[in-house]
């Protein structure tokens, strides 16, 4: 190659030690999927080392002078639209020949294709991890982080849609397992109404539903995942003769390396 590539790979970051273990796992599985065409440095925005100055540092100390900066963002709100660009903006005027390194940005994974299949195949063992209930009361729950941003909370809305009814060479996962669009929901943990609590009480409560099916949006283990796992279980007790079920959060899987290399791509 007539020039040396990096790439930095920005995580939001948290205080948990297995989400912060899963973010550097996926870098490795980002790397090996690259092949080499790339050196891949993981940086958090909050909470862990190393951050984005850090890693910046490391690629330089490489000779990179090609960057790509890829935010391990689900939706593009303000980490991706001024944190991060900011950050890096920082890191590059502090280091020497930084000026003329040619930076680009990836898009975050939001829908991408694989990032799709990843959601699809979590709800999928969800639903035949329990019992099989009348798909006609069975609802499903997608519940977001939440953003003040209200493009991201719109982002969230249409990947509910996309993943539960979009149709791939025909079919839906809402086709598959004969579930009814009307028990399908959206909501968020923080920053965008309406939250889970009051979700999870109107479906429960409706009286409409004997299964509900909660699946956390999130990339990670950590203390958001644990929360809304608490929520869910108030829900729970508060309406014992509805079943509550909770997905997996995605995790550092081959998916979801291959939406970050798949965005890497085109912006190189």
């Amino acid at each position: 190659m007539s020039e040396t590539r990096g790439v930095l790979l920005v995580g939001h970051g948290t205080r948990d030690n297995v989400g912060t273990e899963e973010f550097f796992r996926l870098s490795d599985r980002l790397a090996e999927r690259l092949q080499g065409a790339s050196l891949v440095r993981p940086c958090l925005l909050e909470f862990q080392q190393p951050d984005i100055a850090a890693a910046w540092d490391s690629l330089m100390q490489c000779g990179c002078q090609q960057v790509t900066v890829a935010p391990l963002l689900l939706f593009s709100a303000g980490h991706a639209k001024s944190d991060i660009p900011g950050e890096v903006e920082s890191a590059r005027a502090s280091s020497a020949g930084g000026a003329s390194v040619c930076v680009r940005f990836a898009k975050p994974i939001t829908r991408h294709a694989a990032m799709i299949n990843a959601a699809r195949g979590r709800l999928r063992q969800t639903i035949t991890g329990g019992p099989l209930s009348d798909p006609e009361r069975t609802a499903i729950v997608m519940v977001g982080r939440g953003s003040r941003d209200v493009c991201a909370s719109s982002d969230m809305r249409v990947l509910t849609e996309v993943v539960v009814a979009g149709r791939v060479e025909g079919r839906s996962l809402a086709d598959e397992f004969s579930i009814s669009r009307t028990g399908l929901q959206t909501t968020f943990y923080a920053m965008a109404e309406p939250r889970l609590p009051v979700t999870l009480d109107e479906v429960a409560g409706s009286g409409r539903f004997d299964r509900v099916i909660v699946q956390p949006h999130l990339l990670f283990a950590g203390r958001l995942y644990e929360a809304i796992e608490r929520q869910v279980a108030d829900a729970s007790a508060k309406f014992p003769n509805v079943r509550f079920d909770v997905s997996d959060y995605l995790g550092p899987t081959d998916l979801i390396a291959a939406a970050l290399a798949a965005r890497i791509e085109s912006a190189v």
